[in-house]
């Protein structure tokens, strides 16, 4: 992090008198000319308190039990110098308000989120957080201001200001090797929506000995997921990370998983340049957004036609580059938790631009189990009620089903995080994706995000348009025989995130296809956590850093099957 002034942090114990009687405010914030713009700053400024130093408190907000806790408010015109003072009786969480902090020994930091103004195709003009190529983490984005810790001791009628100093540096891109390279184009289909320009671009893991020459022609796997700032999982060099360290995972219960993650991806690059390995290209997507780290890759009314831009507009490019074989039966499609879903989501969307779908740990593809919540039947997201009762719904669990979150906690911090469904996170990006265009042009929101109540004309609007299971099975007439043998998924049944209920659910629909049959799998690991993608033999911690290599025997029968009869499918032999 650059450091833009030397360190500033004021403390001024006053008794604000009359003044604290109106406003109840007991922290204020600043920041200096030196960081200043001409029109002064739009976006969320936060506020956080924690227990201990390292690390900063910024990074201490979660859904787990040892978060720190945060408020926040919405800044426009913002100048330097300005006061903008928290009022103790603000939202916080994982606290009521910000009155309730116990008084005694904090860290705090304060921290601006910034936004930039976009004049939308929908008409509208929305103030929003653009990536800076960090794949939308608020608190690691470019050009985002915060101050130093500092330990303080909160007391009644005691008034805090600080100063933010510091500004976030830019992040320089990541240099071409020659199996990875870095691919970007300026997208017409999104700038026309986000009236700017909005750009698409991927990671591209090229086979062992390629020339372009257009004698050969490479099939195309599309791996899903999370914003990758380069191609994961593969290394030139062995680990550098200790075999042994006193580094405990506490989710998969082992040590020493650093050096794991790397020899994983020092076999798979000895794999890739071995003799007997299928020459194919690997592409991982960056379409990170101002809503979230990715678009979930359909088009959406307010992301815009990110499926349509990467269907259309970034494969044909990648594959004209590197002498892809350009056409529909050489795609296939993978990814796990949100790759899942949108391997999934590509595929019954443009049935024929892909050849097959391989969707781990999806994001819930039937909404009638939303996670745990039936979006249809139930009246509240929050709580499940009956005439007597009123229990909270668990959000996450572990791996022995021992809840971890619940729904209404959440769905509370990212609240706190950014009106208007601007967390960043997973919750408000359902939302941006799933609903329609709000009355203020932000999503319109599927539940009140304070109490829960579903808004089911919301909720009939997600099932129209993006409840795959239903969309499957409304459509499977038209859409069926160009999915036939192409929709495999894989969960485990103890998925933290009860993934697998619409696993279930949907896997009962497909069973009872015909005309045709669908011809694809569905499958569960036992007792297994999120990222289980269909490996029998091994651990959970193993298979999640295989899925470049999973599922490569099931496209090799899949392209002899379907592959045109002139094509010698040399690569793969």
């Amino acid at each position: 992090m650059k450091k833009i002034t030397p360190f500033i942090f004021v403390l001024t114990f006053l008794f604000i008198g009359c003044e604290s009687k109106k406003d109840k405010s007991f922290i204020g914030v600043s920041y200096p000319q030196d960081l200043a713009i001409e029109d002064g700053f739009d976006g969320r400024l936060l506020l956080m308190f924690s227990k201990k130093l390292k690390p900063e408190p910024r990074f201490q907000i979660n859904d787990g039990k040892n978060t720190g806790i945060i408020v926040g408010v919405d800044v426009e015109n913002w100048k330097p110098g300005e006061i903008i003072k928290f009022n103790s009786n603000l939202l916080a969480y994982p606290i009521n308000q910000l009155k309730d902090l116990p008084s005694g020994d904090y860290y705090v930091q304060a921290f601006l989120h910034k936004y930039e103004t976009f004049k939308m195709a929908t008409g509208f003009e929305l103030k929003l957080p653009m990536d800076q190529g960090e794949g939308q983490k608020w608190n690691i984005s470019p050009k985002n201001l915060y101050s130093n810790p500092q330990k303080v001791n909160i007391q009644k009628n005691n008034f805090l200001e600080i100063k933010l100093n510091n500004e976030i540096p830019k992040i320089e891109p990541i240099e071409d090797s020659n199996y990875i390279k870095h691919i970007k184009i300026q997208s017409k289909l999104l700038s026309e929506f986000w009236g700017r320009p909005m750009f698409l671009q991927a990671n591209v893991l090229l086979p062992k000995g390629f020339k372009k020459t257009g004698l050969k022609r490479y099939p195309l796997m599309i791996f899903h997921g999370h914003f990758p700032n380069t191609f994961r999982g593969f290394r030139n060099k062995p680990p550098d990370a200790p075999k042994k360290d006193s580094i405990f995972n506490e989710r998969f219960g082992i040590t020493g998983y650093k050096f794991i993650q790397e020899n994983e991806a020092y076999n798979f690059y000895k794999q890739w340049i071995s003799k007997s390995f299928p020459r194919f290209m690997v592409i991982e997507i960056q379409h990170q957004n101002p809503y979230y780290d990715d678009s979930y890759a359909v088009n959406s009314a307010n992301l815009g036609p990110y499926g349509d831009a990467i269907t259309y507009e970034l494969i044909p490019h990648i594959e004209n580059m590197f002498d892809g074989i350009g056409e529909g039966w050489g795609r296939f499609l993978y990814g796990g938790s949100t790759g899942g879903w949108e391997a999934l989501a590509a595929q019954v969307f443009y049935p024929k631009e892909y050849n097959g779908c391989f969707a781990a740990c999806p994001d819930p593809i039937d909404f009638r189990a939303f996670t745990i919540v039936d979006l249809y039947k139930d009246k509240n997201a929050y709580y499940d009620e009956g005439e007597f009762t009123r229990n909270l719904r668990p959000g996450i669990r572990d791996g022995i089903g021992r809840i971890k979150a619940y729904l209404k906690d959440i769905n509370r911090r990212e609240y706190v995080l950014g009106s208007n469904g601007r967390s960043g996170d997973q919750w408000d990006i359902w939302q941006a994706v799933y609903s329609p265009v709000g009355e203020s042009g932000y999503p319109k929101p599927i539940w009140d995000k304070l109490s829960g109540e579903i808004d089911k004309e919301v909720a009939n609007y997600w099932k129209e348009n993006y409840d795959l299971r239903y969309i499957m099975e409304r459509d499977w007439s038209e859409i069926g025989k160009d999915l036939n043998g192409k929709i495999n998924i894989y969960c485990g049944d103890m998925d933290n995130y009860y993934l697998n209920n619409a696993v279930v659910l949907t896997e009962k629909f497909l069973e009872q296809t015909n005309n045709p049959y669908y011809n694809g799998e569905v499958d569960y690991g036992n007792g297994a956590e999120h990222c289980w993608n269909g490996d029998q033999e091994n651990p959970n911690h193993i298979s999640r850093l295989r899925y470049n290599t999973m599922y490569l025997n099931k496209i090799k029968k899949r392209l002899k099957l379907t592959a045109p009869k002139d094509n010698k499918l040399i690569n793969w032999d």
